[in-house]
């Protein structure tokens, strides 16, 4: 019998599958009061490893959010002695703070894509229910947001690393969240192709070290194939230029609002079924009921954000929008997509993110 039974959906078993092996055997230890040889052999390995493991994670608790994580993972488990020894854990009243592993999959699917972008940092204030990602320049621009427990959980797998501790805890993407981006964006492709009947999928593994992604999304002509760049939204790009003056070409208000109209985009997508049809909303006269499509699947609020600006904005200004702000597609492509003079596309974009800004602060969200 495996040593810590990993929950299943409906089990009730304490530890959610995405716990790290290294941290349930430190709560084994430490918690249940097993030692290192017991362990060791549940785990097929030696003593020696157990303990350089329960050591790391000692020297980890130094990280609040480790900490906590490990108290909470401790107090979720009550060791039950009986002649036949060690026997298996009960769920406590902790356990309804622990993410599942879905949610964890689809917040990482959001998330870590974002902090891929260039500067782009994790902050973490103590006691705080929600943490933030930033693009970390000298006129801090919000990127997303995300509830602490899923921070807590990126932290305990590595996938992001703390440079700077104190009253808000900064943390950057590491390689091991950037190669597990990769394979959860790749099983997600894999099984919109297996769920096609289309030829076998390509491995996850194959393309965890590069920072391209195929994105596929369904518009009013059918499937359309992009290719997006992880490390870089064409927003952030555009907010780098300047004008021959030296003022920036978009402002940071407006770069805010692109990327207030991204986050609500990603959440909305967070459904079972991602491939909401948001041409809809930019056509005349094919603007239909947004609940007619949305099958209560996502994030309800999010997408009622977004079918709103989108609304507000009309076709046009909507259509550059979504393409650049939300499916990432670069500016010289949306211009020919929709058959726009050269050079036009940019001029077009600032406009709508400025009626897009307005629009946000008139709703009390900027």
């Amino acid at each position: 019998m495996p040593m810590y039974p990993h929950a299943s959906e409906g089990s009730g078993g304490p530890i959610p599958n995405w716990i790290p092996d290294p941290a349930r055997a430190y709560i084994a230890h430490t918690s249940e009061g097993r030692s290192l040889r017991e362990v060791a052999a549940e785990y097929g390995c030696t003593a020696s490893t157990i303990l350089r493991q329960v050591r790391r994670l000692k020297a980890r608790r130094e990280d609040p959010l480790v900490d906590d994580i490990l108290d909470r993972l401790g107090a979720a488990v009550v060791t039950k002695t009986s002649s036949e020894g060690y026997e298996s854990m009960s769920a406590m009243p902790q356990r309804a703070q622990m993410i599942d592993d879905d949610t964890l999959k689809r917040e990482a699917a959001r998330v870590l894509r974002r902090l891929c972008e260039g500067d782009a940092i994790l902050l973490v204030g103590i006691g705080m229910p929600q943490a933030v990602v930033l693009k970390s320049d000298s006129d801090p621009t919000r990127l997303a947001t995300l509830p602490r427990a899923v921070a807590q959980a990126f932290v305990l797998k590595e996938w992001v690393s703390c440079y700077r501790a104190g009253k808000v805890t900064r943390y950057r993407i590491t390689e091991m969240g950037r190669c597990a981006l990769k394979r959860i964006l790749a099983e997600r492709h894999n099984q919109k192709v297996a769920a096609r009947g289309l030829a076998e999928a390509p491995s996850p593994f194959l393309t965890q070290n590069t920072t391209i992604e195929e994105v596929t999304r369904e518009g009013r002509n059918g499937a359309e194939r992009l290719r997006v760049n992880l490390a870089e939204s064409p927003l952030g790009a555009l907010a780098r230029r300047r004008e021959k003056d030296g003022s920036p070409f978009l402002t940071a208000a407006l770069v805010l609002a692109g990327e207030t109209l991204r986050d609500d985009f990603e959440r909305a997508q967070m459904g079972p079924r991602v491939g909401q049809n948001w041409d809809r909303f930019l056509t005349a006269g094919a603007r239909g009921d947004f609940g007619s499509d949305s099958r209560g699947e996502g994030n309800e609020s999010a997408r009622h954000h977004v079918a709103e600006a989108l609304r507000e904005l009309g076709p046009g200004l909507g259509d550059v929008a979504l393409r650049v702000c939300c499916f990432l597609e670069g500016v010289e492509s949306t211009e020919k997509r929709l058959g726009w003079a050269a050079r036009s596309g940019k001029i077009v974009l600032r406009i709508a993110l400025q009626r897009l800004h307005a629009h946000y602060v008139e709703k009390g969200r900027l």
